[in-house]
């Protein structure tokens, strides 16, 4: 069987959208989301019987919508919602995939584990309260993640007595603030995720507002699924030598193709050794296909038996990832131990894990004005700055701007396997650190 660009060219144009909300504690979110659900007639009728009577036992006359993405019992009881909850919905013109992200302070890395595949994020702002931290960390970490969508909702408009003063007021702020963050797109929409209002349905309460509900919103933003115009890149995940008689040469590259398209007769790179050879043959479900893309698993065979192993990338010859062991990014720090200068860690990129050593931390961000703090000698939790981390081995790394999945990374906890920080390849907020030199440490890290 073979499959024809017209074929990738289809599969392409895709109507999925991935979404994340966001937003503080008590803003609305996971109301927001069952009212999109139950709105949008994506609840099951045992799904709405059981938050009806879950809403009973809590002495609540109506159901509470909130309940159809909190899910876990911990966070029913304390009315917050703890850990992502995925949903999975469609309408007649488009599917969706959407993660209700934590709003606390303390579970801002789960926000980021949310927005890091989201195309959109819906950040939510109680009217009575306005742009807040949490809100202003929020729009950093969607702009650092480059979402390239972002929707203000501007909730519990009917608390305000759905004034147009304090919903323009509240735009106006968050999006001169997110726009200085580099957020590319920013729709602001009033609603009242509890009574209903422009989340499905136009609000009768609201007609000084012209623009599209929220459902309409994600109905129709545009989502660029062109898999044929990313980078190509293959990180190999395991080498296939099955040895039998009837395949004694058998020597395949398994892994799921993490952007792009690679086709049969291609020459690509692997590296970081840089040797280069040409596909002979891409095998995917069992069968020889002519033609593979973003997200498919397959195995690729190669003309050269060159040295490959776990962690290696294949690329388009002549579209090849330089390849670096100076990794300067932006990093979201999700641990409670802090990240300091001089600390050893172990740097996860695709299927590559390597020793490396935190070299500096040039700057912190100050949410409040967008300042950088200098050298602050170390990164807690929630906090976003920049790195430069020095690693054993070169890394063939994407800039985050170019590649979501190959110019990003995570540092790990080499001692319990701790994930750290979620990093990004380059600067999103400010001008690059140059290089630091090779060193070792003393107790042996060979840099």
């Amino acid at each position: 069987m073979s499959t024809t660009s017209e074929q990738l060219a289809d599969l392409s144009a895709t109507t999925l959208l991935r979404f994340a909300t966001a937003g503080s504690v008590d803003d609305g979110k996971s109301t927001l989301v069952g009212r999109l659900l139950h709105d949008s007639k994506s609840v099951l009728a045992d799904q709405l019987e059981a938050v009806e009577a879950a809403s009973l036992s809590r002495g609540q006359d109506a159901p509470d919508l909130a309940l159809l993405t909190d899910g876990l019992r911990a966070e029913r009881e304390q009315g917050i919602t703890i850990d992502v909850a995925y949903r999975y919905f469609a309408t007649p013109r488009r599917r969706f995939i959407l993660a209700d992200t934590p709003g606390h302070v303390q579970y801002t890395r789960n926000m980021v584990t949310g927005a890091s595949t989201a195309e959109l994020a819906v950040v939510l702002v109680d009217a009575r309260n306005g742009v807040v931290e949490q809100t202003r960390r929020h729009a950093a970490v969607a702009a650092l993640l480059r979402v390239p969508h972002v929707v203000l909702a501007v909730n519990k408009m009917d608390l305000v007595d759905y004034a147009e003063p304090v919903f323009a007021a509240i735009a106006e702020e968050f999006t001169t603030y997110a726009s200085e963050l580099g957020v590319p797109e920013i729709t602001a929409i009033p609603i009242s995720a509890l009574a209903g209002d422009n989340v499905v349905e136009p609000s009768a309460n609201m007609d000084w507002y012209g623009g599209p509900t929220v459902l309409e919103h994600l109905e129709t933003v545009p989502v660029s699924h062109d898999l044929t115009a990313c980078h190509a890149r293959f990180p190999v995940q395991y080498v296939i030598r099955p040895q039998t008689a009837e395949h004694p040469d058998y020597r395949g590259y398994a892994g799921q193709i993490a952007a792009g398209a690679f086709r049969v007769g291609e020459q690509v790179a692997v590296l970081p050794s840089g040797k280069t050879s040409t596909i002979t043959a891409i095998d995917a479900l069992g069968e020889s296909v002519d033609i593979a893309w973003a997200p498919q698993s397959v195995t690729i065979r190669l003309a050269d038996d060159i040295d490959i192993s776990r962690g290696d990338l294949l690329a388009p010859a002549g579209d090849a990832p330089a390849t670096t062991q100076d990794v300067v990014a932006t990093v979201c720090h999700v641990a409670d131990q802090p990240l300091a200068v001089g600390q050893r860690v172990l740097l996860k990129h695709t299927t590559r894990t390597v020793k490396a050593i935190v070299k500096d931390i040039p700057s912190r961000l100050t949410l409040d004005d967008l300042s950088q703090h200098p050298a602050p000698g170390q990164l807690v939790a929630n906090d976003i700055g920049r790195v430069v981390v020095r690693t054993a081995e070169p890394l063939a790394l994407d800039t985050y701007a170019d590649s979501r999945r190959t110019g990003s990374f995570l540092l790990i906890d080499p001692a319990d396997g701790t994930t750290l920080a979620a990093g990004m390849a380059g600067d999103a907020f400010a001008s690059a650190t140059a290089p630091v030199a090779a060193a070792q440490d003393e107790e042996g890290w060979d840099f």
